[in-house]
């Protein structure tokens, strides 16, 4: 183990903005943090990027697009990068050539069509006005008829891969959004040199060498057992993408805490750090906070809850999962099975009901008490009793990431009467989320895949009120990371491991990870209260997404249609 003067960076890049740690190996303290926004945000309604739009035309997206601008990661690597270490700096006196290593995290499946050097499309002034050439960020959710084909596919054809990903895989993931690219925008297609997960661009743009993390290649890339999906399978989805993976993805595989390259000067310029010092393979940053949070032991469930949720955990064992998100070996730790699930939205959820559900009044009222509207729905709603609000929620609002697999679902609140009040609809979509992740976890357990320990990393732990009724429903005791930087932190831990200064991730952990265990417990009399209510939204949950009524989808069929007209008409 190393002394007090060596430190390590760690960057986790998220949905709408990047963050930057400077962390301490001997101990994990954080000794300097710094974030930057992305500047064009997340791009859902209109392409507000490229030449159309920066003369005042931008072009209207489809329903389910998100899509991001590549240089908008770089500027965290030149902004967030160097105010971590200036704050490191002026704090505890930290010099730039004191850090021997960085590592970075990046939300999942995030894709970025480049040429073969790494460039962007969205770079190329032919393409910069074509949707297509942008980064698709990991809620980019249109490619479900595409997910359902190759998930059909699969199964009819009996590949052994299927199982591995709980039966069905997501319109998240890179075939999925590969096969969209294919038949919605050939150009662009034929365009793609290299179809690049966002965790290894930017490991690109740090060393200059372009290595495939072996985490995304496995959970997001169809990667089992050292292969791909075969030629023969792409070309029976589309004859033009049979040679998908040769041509476009397939890339030398680094395993998680080893090192990518050097850091390169043009990347040593950006970020004020060294020259020479390790880069490590990319990541996720929901398997990088796992040991972050010490969970590198089977059984230890890390939900890291912020727009969506990630859950994660170890096994000693091979399970199909039904629903899950996959199984990997090593994908977190290695010498055990990984485990990855998920819900696609939960606090994207809370916060689209107070931007578009609460009345004025409310935020009049947040502002005179000097909170914010999400603190004071929390107060109001934490008065009430399990079941008071009379009302239960599906948590579907971005689609079912776990264990249904299925975008095209959508959200729903029953109960609701003319007494039913914001703090009401605010408290049940809350449980909403509580109730999936019940799911979720049920489903592991039954499998055979036993959860032991829930420990909760990301924004959403800073939320007394969520903790306990995830306590209350799941009837775990809940442990929280010790950190508001989780994944950040989790990244500098592997930075750590690839530049030589703890053996394995294991060790890392132990020296460096932060947890409070048990921080919230299961109250016997509102757990009692939430199966009585859980009972309510199972049958929920299996009727509108296990085939009992296919309004969802016909609703989200009739709303594209809508669109689609609009934009012919206009």
């Amino acid at each position: 183990m190393s002394g007090n003067n060596i430190f390590v960076v760690g960057v986790d890049f998220g949905t709408l903005s990047g963050r930057a740690v400077v962390v301490r190996v001997q101990d994990g303290t954080v000794v300097g943090s710094a974030a930057h926004p992305y500047p064009h945000g997340v791009m859902e309604a209109e392409l507000t990027a490229g030449p159309a739009a920066a003369e005042g035309r931008p072009a209207p997206l489809p329903p389910d697009w998100a899509l991001q601008v590549a240089h908008d990661y770089v500027e965290v690597l030149a902004h967030a990068v160097p105010a971590a270490l200036a704050a490191a700096r002026d704090a505890h006196g930290v010099r730039a050539e004191d850090v021997v290593g960085i590592a970075t995290d990046f939300t999942a499946c995030t894709m970025v069509p480049t040429t073969s050097d790494g460039t962007p499309l969205s770079e190329l002034r032919e393409l910069a006005d074509r949707p297509h050439a942008y980064v698709k960020l990991w809620k980019h959710h249109a490619a479900q008829p595409h997910a359902d084909r190759i998930n059909a596919l699969a199964h009819g054809r009996g590949e052994a891969w299927i199982a591995r990903y709980g039966g069905l895989i997501s319109s998240e993931w890179e075939f999925a959004k590969g096969l969209e690219l294919l038949e919605d925008d050939p150009e662009v297609y034929a365009a793609t040199e290299r179809w690049v997960e966002a965790a290894d661009w930017i490991v690109w743009q740090l060393s200059g060498r372009y290595v495939r993390n072996a985490c995304t290649a496995g959970y997001k890339g169809i990667r089992q057992d050292g292969r791909y999906p075969d030629r023969d399978f792409l070309a029976a989805l589309d004859p033009g993408f049979a040679d998908f993976v040769t041509d476009k993805l397939d890339q030398p595989i680094g395993e998680l805490g080893d090192a990518a390259g050097r850091l390169s000067a043009r990347a040593a310029a950006w970020t004020g750090l060294p020259e020479g010092i390790t880069v490590a393979v990319g990541n996720v940053d929901a398997h990088v906070t796992a040991p972050a949070a010490g969970a590198v032991e089977p059984g230890q469930m890390v939900a890291i809850m912020g727009t969506s949720t990630c859950h994660v955990m170890n096994g000693e064992v091979l399970r199909e999962v039904p629903g899950m998100c996959g199984v990997v070996e090593g994908g977190i730790v290695p010498g055990l099975w990984g485990y990855e699930a998920g819900q696609s939205g939960v606090g994207d959820i809370f916060g689209w009901f107070v931007e578009h559900g609460v009345p004025p009044a409310y935020h009049e009222e947040a502002r005179r008490q000097g909170v914010s509207v999400h603190e004071l729905l929390t107060d109001l709603a934490s008065r009430q009793r399990v079941g008071e609000h009379g009302l239960v929620a599906l948590d579907w609002h971005s689609g079912n990431r776990s264990v249904l697999v299925d975008h095209e679902l959508s959200g729903l609140v029953v109960g609701q009467t003319l007494a039913t009040r914001p703090e009401d609809t605010y408290r049940a979509l809350l449980e909403a989320t509580a109730f999936g992740t019940r799911v979720i976890v049920e489903a592991f357990v039954e499998a055979g895949v036993p959860v032991t320990e829930f420990i909760v990393a990301g924004g959403l732990l800073k939320n007394p009120l969520l903790m306990q009724i995830y306590a209350d429903v799941t009837r775990l005791p809940i442990s929280t990371i010790a950190t508001d930087q989780g994944p950040a932190l989790g990244s500098a831990l592997h930075a750590a491991v690839a530049a030589g200064e703890y053996a394995d991730i294991r060790a890392a952990a132990r020296a460096m990870g932060r947890v409070d265990r048990a921080v919230y417990t299961p109250d016997e009399e509102a757990a009692r209260g939430y199966d009585a209510l859980f009972a309510e939204y199972r049958a929920l949950h299996d009727h509108f997404g296990r085939g009992g009524t296919e309004v969802m989808h016909r609703l989200r069929a009739l709303r594209r249609a809508a669109r689609a007209g609009a934009g012919s008409a206009a």
